[in-house]
Order: C-alpha cells, then structure tokens, then sequence
C-alpha cells in the first residue's frame, strides 16, 4: 500500500450529479395497508425505529440525507469504511454512469445472496439529480494524483479508505475519481458531508427500468425514451461487442 498523498491545496467542486435508487420507498408499505392514513401511520413507527437524521441534513430530502443517517455500515465501499464511521453520498456526472452503478450494486447483491432469484421482469428505479457545490474537493483522475493510489482496484478499497479518511481531517468535503463498473468509465463524486448540497432536494430526476440477468443486463429510460445494454464482466459491465 502507498502512503497517502494529498495535493498541496484543495480545490472548489461545482456540478450536477446523478444518483439510482430503486423506486420502492413508498409502493413497499402502500401493499401492506388498506389507506393512505394508515400507510402514514406505519412510516411514522417505522422511522422510530431508525437513527434519528444528523443535524446537518435534516433540511434535505431523503434522497440525500440516507446515506448519512446510520453511522455504521456492515462492508466498506470505496470512500466509506465498514462498521462506525461517516456516511458518504456517491453521484456520478453523467446517467448512464450512475445508472452502471446501481447495476452493479444489484449484481452484488444477488451474487452476495445465491438463494435469492433476480426478479423475472423489469424494476423501477429513479435518477436524481443533486446540484452539489463544495469549497474543497481532490480530484483522483489528475495527473498529481493518478499514480498515487490503486483508486480503480476492483475490490481493494484500502487506497481510497485511507486518502478518505486523510481528506475528510483536513477538511475535503468532496472526492472525484473514475468509475470502476462503467464501460467508458465516467467520473464519480463521493459527498463526504450534507453541507455539500447546494439545493434541499433533486433538481431532476428520471424513471428507469433495469432488466437484470446474469451475463446481460437492459436499461430503459422511461422519461428519454432510450435503451441501453451491457455485458456483465467479472469487475465491470461492458458494452455489448
């Protein structure tokens, strides 16, 4: 492992960036309940049972603010360690980018779960899109800071661990870095705190449907009408030849 290296100042961040959720927030307890007052009720006794949302968030949407509310995580990804420890929010500049993301979460869900069966038809997922403004940032895709870490490993996030936890005590709020699923390998940011969020809550947002199988997965875009495939590699999707 190399030692970490942060550049010599941070720099400013300003941009759009797209996140995938899977659109099941309210339809899981609408099939449960017979009324909206009685869905509202169970949604309330469920977030009781919950970690209450860090002050800084609170003004936010859901949609940005869950990744920060636990404070304890069961796996590491690539910017947050597992067990006690920050929460981050990872978006990425362009759809299809994040949209490879999710793709590739779902995939490691099932292959993590043999039991589980993937879903026989297509599920609802939704973009969001987070206006994200930031005073400092480290940017892992320039050449000052390409060569200094295994920021692309597959699987071994201890790189990018250690330079999170490095930026985060020297103020970083944000950190740029190449996406490791995506085919063209587009640029992801992970948000390292809720004060990153320019606007309380998205500024657009798109419905997809992903279609997953083991070796080919379709994505539909709804709002564009576009169609996409990829071939599932064993660290990344491809293009299909």
């Amino acid at each position: 492992m190399l030692p970490v290296h942060l550049p010599n100042g941070f720099a400013p961040y300003r941009g759009n960036l797209w996140r995938v959720i899977e659109g099941q927030y309210r339809a899981s307890t609408m099939r449960i309940v017979d009324t909206d007052d009685e869905q509202s009720v169970l949604e309330d006794i469920l977030e009781t049972a919950k970690p209450p949302v860090p002050e800084p968030c609170r003004h936010l949407d859901y949609q940005f603010w869950s990744p920060f509310r636990y404070g304890c995580y069961p796996r590491a990804s690539r910017f947050r360690r597992a067990g006690p420890t920050p929460g981050v929010w990872y978006g990425s500049e362009k759809v299809l980018t994040a949209v490879a993301e999710s793709i590739w979460g779902n995939l490691r869900f099932f292959a993590a779960s043999p039991g589980t069966p993937m879903p026989r038809w297509p599920v609802e997922h939704t973009a969001v899109m987070a206006d994200i403004r930031v005073g400092a940032s480290v940017d892992l895709t320039t050449p000052e800071m390409l060569d200094q870490g295994r920021w692309d490993a597959p699987e071994d996030y201890s790189d990018c661990l250690d330079l999170a936890d490095a930026a985060r005590a020297k103020g970083c709020e944000a950190i740029r870095y190449a996406s490791v699923r995506h085919p063209d390998h587009g640029a992801n940011v992970a948000v390292l705190a809720c004060a990153g969020f320019a606007q309380p809550a998205p500024i657009a947002s798109q419905t997809w449907h992903l279609m997953l199988t083991p070796h080919l997965v379709r994505a539909h875009c709804e709002t564009l009408r576009q169609r996409h495939q990829f071939v599932v590699g064993e660290t990344q999707l491809y293009h299909p030849a």
